[in-house]
């Protein structure tokens, strides 16, 4: 195949000729870390009213009994209907990976897709490992790729994730370069994902993170039986860019393929809220440590925030739900100065208590120059907070807590998995322990196995 001047091409062979001894150590330590994190958050949609119905649809549809696991549900189905459900689950709690750069949720459309498929065709955990870091590696330049103007109207996560999903899937079930395009091509042609849906507190984002990962994993499996799709996909004059971008950049696919390792940037979420609010909220929690400020001490909080934050965090004024709540920076700054972290129970038994409420209403957004000229590639925190005695305090953090130098390490992984999956109640913390404890020595497993689903 000719990849000269043709970098979706160029993508596609990188990800069919990816192994896992290609990629270097420190790089698998980090995404057996990520899939542990997915894991927690997976579990963490349990009972959640959105993942549910889509669930309840995805099992209506499918076979009782099949060689994927639904983790929220401890059952079988199909890979399809599996990586769907799988997906959804992982994208509630707003916890889930992120990566900087892209804006973009990689774990949650490339996990789902590549545990599914590894699980029914009996693939190794080094194999399923080369395969989620292909999906990474694709969604993520992907993402870069549609820039800025993009995410202001798309999801990114359910546009580029449906090409992550298809280098996932298409790793596993070894197609060519050629093949792999095609697939790329198939699922490009579906991507979809608008953030209407946050004025209305509709359940949208579940949906776009199901759809990506059954998208992607048709498409890689349309590809192998040879369905032909779009050659140039991503750059054609009719492809994505051209229509859902106008500062593409299509250097960014290719960017340094198999000497960068995007998946190494990826950031865990400490807060569980729209990752647009962790800044700002670390900022502030630095101010109120350095000057041991009470949330009442408090009048008012200034977050200066990239263009981004403004356009996603804007419309959400008055969160009805809890899932719109995480988008309220208002919200969010409240229950971090209330509670020092604003996690699932914060923001289920407490978005809307008076305190919370009067607290938000002293929250205001203003665009900062400097903030919005480092984002993507690094997300400033600055806050300026007037207290109720006068003073104006300056509160500042240049890697919030997550980003790979400010990182989660393996017990806090581990402490922050236990909490989502008892937040859900789907698994009790000596199951969660023996599922991590499987999760980091996947490299090593001969077969991916079931992790709560019990055999016979």
């Amino acid at each position: 195949m000719n990849t000269t001047q043709h970098p979706s091409a160029e993508l596609a062979r990188f990800a069919a000729g990816l192994r896992f001894d290609d990629i270097p150590a420190p790089v698998v330590r980090k995404a057996e870390d990520l899939f542990a994190d997915w894991l927690g958050s997976a579990l963490a949609g349990k009972g959640a009213r959105a993942v549910e119905s889509i669930a309840r649809f995805a099992e209506a549809m499918g076979p009782a009994h099949g060689a994927s696991e639904v983790l929220i549900h401890r059952r079988t189905t199909s890979p399809l209907l599996a990586a769907m459900i799988n997906a959804a689950s992982s994208h509630v709690a707003e916890q889930d990976d992120v990566h900087n750069g892209s804006v973009f949720h990689p774990a949650t459309v490339a996990f789902p897709p590549a545990l599914a498929v590894a699980q029914a065709s009996g693939a190794s955990g080094a194999e399923f490992l080369a395969a989620a870091v292909a999906g990474y590696e694709v969604g993520i330049r992907v993402g870069e790729f549609l820039g800025r103007e993009h995410y202001k109207v798309f999801h990114t996560t359910g546009t580029a994730g449906t090409l992550a999903a298809a280098a996932a899937v298409g790793s596993l079930l070894g197609l060519n370069a050629e093949q792999m395009l095609h697939a790329f091509g198939s699922a490009g042609s579906q991507s979809a994902g608008l953030w209407e849906f946050l004025r209305d507190a509709a359940d949208s984002k579940q949906l776009h993170t199901a759809h990506a990962a059954a998208a992607g994993l048709t498409a890689a499996y349309l590809a192998r039986d040879g369905f032909t799709g779009a050659q140039h996909i991503l750059e054609g004059p009719q492809g994505m860019a051209a229509g859902m971008a106008r500062d593409a950049d299509p250097a960014k696919l290719v960017d340094r393929l198999g000497t960068r390792w995007a998946t190494a940037e990826t950031s865990f979420k400490y807060h569980a809220s729209c990752r647009h609010t962790h800044p700002a909220a670390d900022a502030l929690l630095a101010v109120m440590g350095a000057h041991a400020l009470a949330p009442a001490q408090i009048a008012h909080v200034t977050a200066h925030v990239h263009r981004a934050a403004l356009d996603v965090l804007g419309p959400v004024t008055n969160p009805a739900t809890v899932h719109q709540s995480k988008f309220s920076m208002g919200t969010v700054l409240a229950l971090a100065a209330r509670f020092a972290h604003a996690g699932l129970p914060e923001f289920e038994h407490h978005f809307g208590d008076a305190d919370v409420v009067g607290f938000r209403e002293r929250v205001s957004m203003e665009f900062d120059p400097e903030v919005d000229a480092a984002y993507p590639a690094r997300w400033i925190g600055k806050v300026t907070v007037t207290t109720t005695d006068g003073r104006r305090l300056a509160g500042r953090v240049d890697e919030p807590k997550g980003d790979p130098g400010n990182t989660l390490d393996r017990d806090e992984l581990r402490a922050k998995a236990l909490r989502l999956a008892s937040f859900s109640g789907a698994a009790t913390e000596s199951e969660m322990n023996a599922l991590l404890d499987r999760a980091w020595s996947i490299a090593r497993a001969q077969r991916v196995p079931h992790f709560l689903v019990r055999k016979d």
